[in-house]
């Protein structure tokens, strides 16, 4: 990702630009995506979008999805219910 679009996101952020606009939750990881952001195009915000071969992105976007449980699983005992149902899916 163009450092510009990092930068332009953290202002958006901060300056209360993404309070109102639409989001998009992960299925895989959970956490909620904006469809749109300031100086930033959209299609940006959509990981999978930028992937020529959507295959091989929600293949790569699982495998990291099963290393961040695999290395959790560690922390699991000691994290509350609600923290390890968090844990990022498989799709």
């Amino acid at each position: 990702m163009k450092i510009r679009y990092t930068r332009a996101m953290l202002n958006a952020a901060l300056d209360g630009d993404l309070d109102s606009v639409e989001y998009i939750k992960d299925g895989r990881f959970g956490f909620e995506v904006p469809t749109s952001c300031p100086d930033v195009p959209s299609d940006v915000l959509q990981p999978r979008t930028t992937w020529d071969d959507k295959d091989a992105y929600d293949a790569t976007a699982d495998k990291l999805a099963e290393m961040f449980n695999t290395n959790f699983e560690r922390y699991a005992a000691g994290v509350s219910a609600s923290v390890n149902e968090a844990a990022p899916q498989t799709v």
